[in-house]
């Protein structure tokens, strides 16, 4: 299945860009990109999964090839949740499935819970829907502090975009995202820079760093409060080298997956699926065929969540 088209959505700061493939006609599926990624992820999966849907990978604001917010404006989750609403308006989708990786996924599994009437089917990979941490709890404040201090430190230096050579760039990338392979690692590029004469630099906003200035990270109690108010089927598709903790440090801690799995699995019933395959957070990029097969069953599977009257 080739790539149809590129998009460009109007948004009040500029524009969201996106990618489409299949008829639109067909049932939709939005994509969602992980943290610092961009639409491309998605280029090696998408031609492995059934040929009738109508699949939309958008590039986050600030990400790939979108517009950067304003000046004076900071990325915060729930901003990338009105995203997916304005991106869901301006296709005139009223409803319509959601495929997240990552930060993704916790994008689409929040919209799905401010907006469960609107999503059909939720699949996740390497994600839980809602930020669920439960060792951050006492860091949560110096957390939002940082984000803001940060935020003023960026636009205070105005610092020019550094250009580099594609070669030094691809390196630098491979070394702060060491789970992608080195052919993903430029694809994501090709949509993650911008040529120069001398070089490339990287389009995405300065603004963003680290993933915990933005995420809204929740505790247990919270966590299932938020996900009683999901509709959708859910399909979690959990690499077994794959994140465990927002904080990477954190990793070997399982304790939050576990929690976030067993009450999905117990507040959704048989609307929840969980699924383990070998591999790293990447999986869906470095390895699609490990993942196709189980994502194509769970979209063309006929029982579909209650549409609310």
């Amino acid at each position: 299945m080739g790539l149809i088209s590129e998009l460009k959505l109007a948004v009040p700061w500029g524009h969201i860009a996106a990618k489409a493939w299949g008829s639109h006609q067909a049932a939709p599926v939005l994509c969602l990109h992980g943290w610092l990624n961009n639409a491309n992820s998605f280029d090696r999966l998408i031609p492995l999964l059934p040929k009738d849907f109508h699949y939309v990978a958008m590039d986050f604001g600030g990400h790939g090839l979108s517009s950067h917010y304003s000046q004076g404006f900071p990325y915060y989750h729930q901003n990338f949740v009105s995203e997916v609403r304005r991106v869901a308006a301006a296709l005139k989708w009223n409803r319509f499935s959601l495929l997240g990786h990552s930060f993704g996924g916790t994008v689409g599994g929040m919209f799905s819970c401010i907006f469960p009437e609107m999503v059909d089917k939720l699949i996740l990979l390497d994600a839980l829907p809602v930020v669920l941490d439960t060792n951050e709890m006492d860091n949560l404040l110096t957390y939002k502090r940082r984000a803001i201090e940060h935020v003023l430190q960026v636009e205070a230096s105005r610092k020019p975009a550094q250009v580099v050579s594609p070669e030094e760039m691809l390196q630098w990338f491979l070394k702060n995202n060491s789970h992608v392979g080195e052919a993903c690692g430029k694809h994501l590029l090709q949509r993650g820079t911008t040529q120069a004469a001398t070089g490339v630099w990287l389009n995405r906003d300065r603004r963003i760093t680290l993933p915990e200035h933005c995420f809204d990270i929740v505790g247990k109690e919270l966590f299932v409060q938020y996900i009683k108010n999901l509709q959708a089927r859910i399909l979690f598709v959990k690499a077994t080298e794959g994140y465990y903790a927002v904080r990477r440090e954190n990793d070997a801690d399982r304790e939050s997956i576990m929690f976030g799995t067993s009450s999905l699995k117990s507040v959704l019933k048989e609307r929840f699926q969980y699924v383990e395959v070998p591999g790293n957070h990447y999986v869906h990029m470095n390895q699609p065929q490990l993942v196709a097969d189980v994502i194509s069953s769970f979209l063309q599977s006929k029982e579909r969540s209650p549409v609310p009257l």
